[in-house]
């Protein structure tokens, strides 16, 4: 029997627009290293976040071909849980500690999108495509060897709002050595009552906890960025300085929990 976790509820929770935890994550990444001007990453974080100085404004774009699964086989219904996505992460500082601020994402799925926000990643609605890859041969199979290259393309509102490109060189031999920052995100849910704009029902800064993290076919290369300026459209802030390496790699994770870092929330 499926139980409602979100909205909306009904008698027999079939109708929620995602079922709730365990969440079962599978995909195909496309990762690009990249530095950003170090203000313009700085003027992104919570008050809670210090800016990483010794990460000279370092980020990662990241292109997800993802498929989701709860405990009832709903990577059966893919027209309802595949989706693709972009998003960034830039490095900062908690207390100290080295993590990695999620600061815009975007996603093709509303499913996504509410999972999403539960666990504080500020999604929108955009349209996201990525080169793939198949056991296939042929020209149109693009295949995991050297000199071979993935593209992909973020938009949002019909305008393009990144444009990726990673050319694989070598297999990352130690998957291990790829570890990144943990992530950190702010959940933040207002109030609509006159007089409470400004007293959030909920504003939590919060860590990502993934079950289980494999990484498969990892390689890597050269890595290529753009992010075009858009109307009423921030994101191009980040424009990249320099970029650095790309990845191309199977990920997958699952999520039951979600680790409170800070509790600025009103009672």
């Amino acid at each position: 029997m499926k139980r409602n976790f979100f909205v909306p509820y009904t008698s027999r929770g079939l109708s929620n627009i995602s079922p709730p935890p365990p969440w079962h994550y599978a995909g195909d990444f496309l990762v690009i290293d990249f530095w950003a001007r170090p203000d313009a990453v700085a003027a992104l974080l919570p008050s809670e976040l210090q800016a990483d100085v010794k990460a000279e404004g370092h980020a990662q774009g990241y292109f997800i071909d993802w498929q989701f699964t709860g405990e009832h086989d709903e990577l059966l219904n893919p027209a309802r849980y595949q989706y693709r996505e972009f998003f960034i992460l830039v490095d900062a500082l908690f207390d100290g500690r080295p993590i990695a601020y999620c600061p815009y994402i975007f996603v093709d799925n509303d499913a996504a999108l509410a999972r999403g926000w539960a666990q504080g990643f500020p999604k929108r609605l955009g349209s996201v495509f990525q080169t793939r890859t198949f056991n296939t041969k042929g020209p149109a199979a693009v295949k995991l060897a050297p000199g071979s290259r993935f593209g992909a393309s973020a938009s949002t509102d019909g305008q393009r709002i990144a444009k990726g490109i990673v050319t694989l060189e070598k297999p990352v031999t130690d998957p291990a050595a790829m570890s990144s920052r943990p992530t950190v995100n702010m959940r933040h849910f207002p109030r609509l009552a006159a007089g409470q704009w400004e007293r959030p029902a909920v504003h939590e800064l919060v860590e990502s906890v993934m079950d289980n993290f494999t990484v498969a076919d990892a390689w890597m290369g050269k890595g290529e960025l753009t992010l075009p300026e858009c109307e009423n459209e921030e994101i191009s802030d980040l424009a990249p300085v320099r970029c650095g390496n790309g990845y191309r790699m199977g990920v997958s994770y699952s999520v039951t929990d979600l680790k409170t870092l800070a509790d600025h929330s009103v009672k």
